[in-house]
């Protein structure tokens, strides 16, 4: 294994246990290194501090261990054991629950690597090509830990600057194509896994979904950037008088559909609209059906605004905008759930921009809940930027 040495005085993050090495911090390396090889760091000492993914870019090195071992078959297994250990002793693997996240990178000492459990199938990503060039092994060692499995499926991550050659691999490490559908908190979902956005739903939002079905009861909800309905299904299971669910794809929306149907197939108060988010907002009020014009509970979860720092600024300004619209158009006492996935926008910037959002609206506005993502997404105390999920359910007067 190739050695990366650190310059004199950027081992201190490591003897934290940050698990990242950045390209600045380091002073030399062994010949010959390529991306995505095992890599040895050490301090310009000489000290051992962990082993990981050499990786080109600003993020050079994802620590794997911070302990002197190897990185085998049995390596893999024990974390995906343990990965698996932590969830079903946390209750998130259940009979009425057999979606959810089984590696969340950092959070699971496996950086790089998401795995989501889809019922019988898995579907795994990497965001590192050092997880990527592993997967084989990576499966294999998840086929021992859960020997259930059916199909296990690796989505390449289209966004991962692969070497060239690399950025096609989407393919099936077990099993073959099927017909996917999983259950959530007793909901049946059609999970579209090949297709579809990340590994074909957004697991992380299982606890909000659940919180929006205590408010629903009665309501006139409009659940913007729906993908494939989730907050919409939960919302009728409890009991919402009308449901819209709006998204820009033709194809979440279509989705959105079956799942309403396979869930409640006499349904007659929901409707689906294949439309961009903001010019459906500003139409609220001007329609002259009275459908479109009353909504008192809103969900804003939209795609990330900032998947970097570069453009944290327009995010902000995107986020304000948004929730501007939504309250400006929210009845009095209505209930507004908004969301930021953007890893560049932490908590108190995301919170920063609704607050502007309301002093625009110049309404009352209360926080009743501050929302996060569940469990089985974790977040590794020594690296806090793990914690990407940011919500807030607020009350419009």
């Amino acid at each position: 294994m190739k050695t990366i040495t650190l310059r004199k005085g950027k081992d201190q993050s490591l003897r934290r246990y940050h698990p990242w090495v950045f390209s600045g911090a380091i002073a030399k390396g062994d010949d010959g290194i390529e991306e995505g090889e095992l890599v040895r760091v050490v301090s310009a000492e000489g000290d051992f501090m962990g082993i990981g993914h050499y990786q080109i870019g600003s993020i050079a090195v994802r620590i794997l261990t911070f302990a002197d071992e190897a990185i085998d078959d049995a390596f893999w297994s024990r974390r995906l054991a343990a990965a698996y250990a932590m969830r079903r002793g946390l209750g998130v693997i259940r009979k009425e629950n057999d979606m959810y996240r089984l590696v969340h990178g950092e959070g699971d000492q496996l950086p790089g690597l998401i795995i989501d459990i889809y019922g019988p199938a898995a579907v795994m990503q990497a965001h590192s090509v050092g997880m990527h060039l592993q997967r084989k092994e990576i499966a294999t060692a998840l086929q021992t830990i859960m020997p259930q499995l059916q199909c296990i499926y690796y989505k390449s991550d289209t966004t991962l600057p692969f070497k060239a050659g690399l950025s096609d691999e989407s393919g099936f490490l077990l099993g073959k194509p099927m017909e996917l559908m999983a259950q959530e908190n007793g909901l049946r979902f059609h999970i579209d896994w090949l297709k579809g956005q990340k590994t074909g739903f957004f697991l992380d939002q299982r606890d909000n979904r659940a919180l929006i079905e205590q408010y629903a009861q009665g309501r006139r909800v409009l659940n913007m950037f729906c993908y494939t309905g989730g907050f919409s299904v939960y919302a009728l299971r409890g009991g919402a008088e009308l449901v819209h669910s709006v998204d820009s794809s033709e194809r979440a929306v279509e989705v959105t559909d079956r799942n309403v149907a396979l869930n409640l197939p006499d349904c007659t108060h929901h409707r689906s609209f294949a439309e961009d988010a903001f010019k459906f907002l500003n139409n609220i009020g001007k329609n002259k059906d009275s459908m479109f014009n009353d909504y008192d509970l809103i969900v804003l979860d939209p795609p990330a605004f900032a998947k970097h720092r570069d453009a944290l600024h327009n995010a902000l300004k995107g986020y304000t905008r948004l929730n501007a619209k939504a309250m400006q158009k929210i009845k009095p006492g209505g209930i507004l759930f908004t969301f930021s996935c953007s890893q560049a926008v932490n908590k108190d910037q995301f919170r920063l921009a609704v607050f502007t959002a309301a002093a625009q609206s110049q309404r009352f506005v209360r926080i009743l809940h501050q929302l996060h993502q569940p469990a089985d997404h974790p977040i590794n105390i020594y690296h806090p930027e793990g914690e990407y999920l940011k919500g807030l359910v607020l009350q419009i007067e």
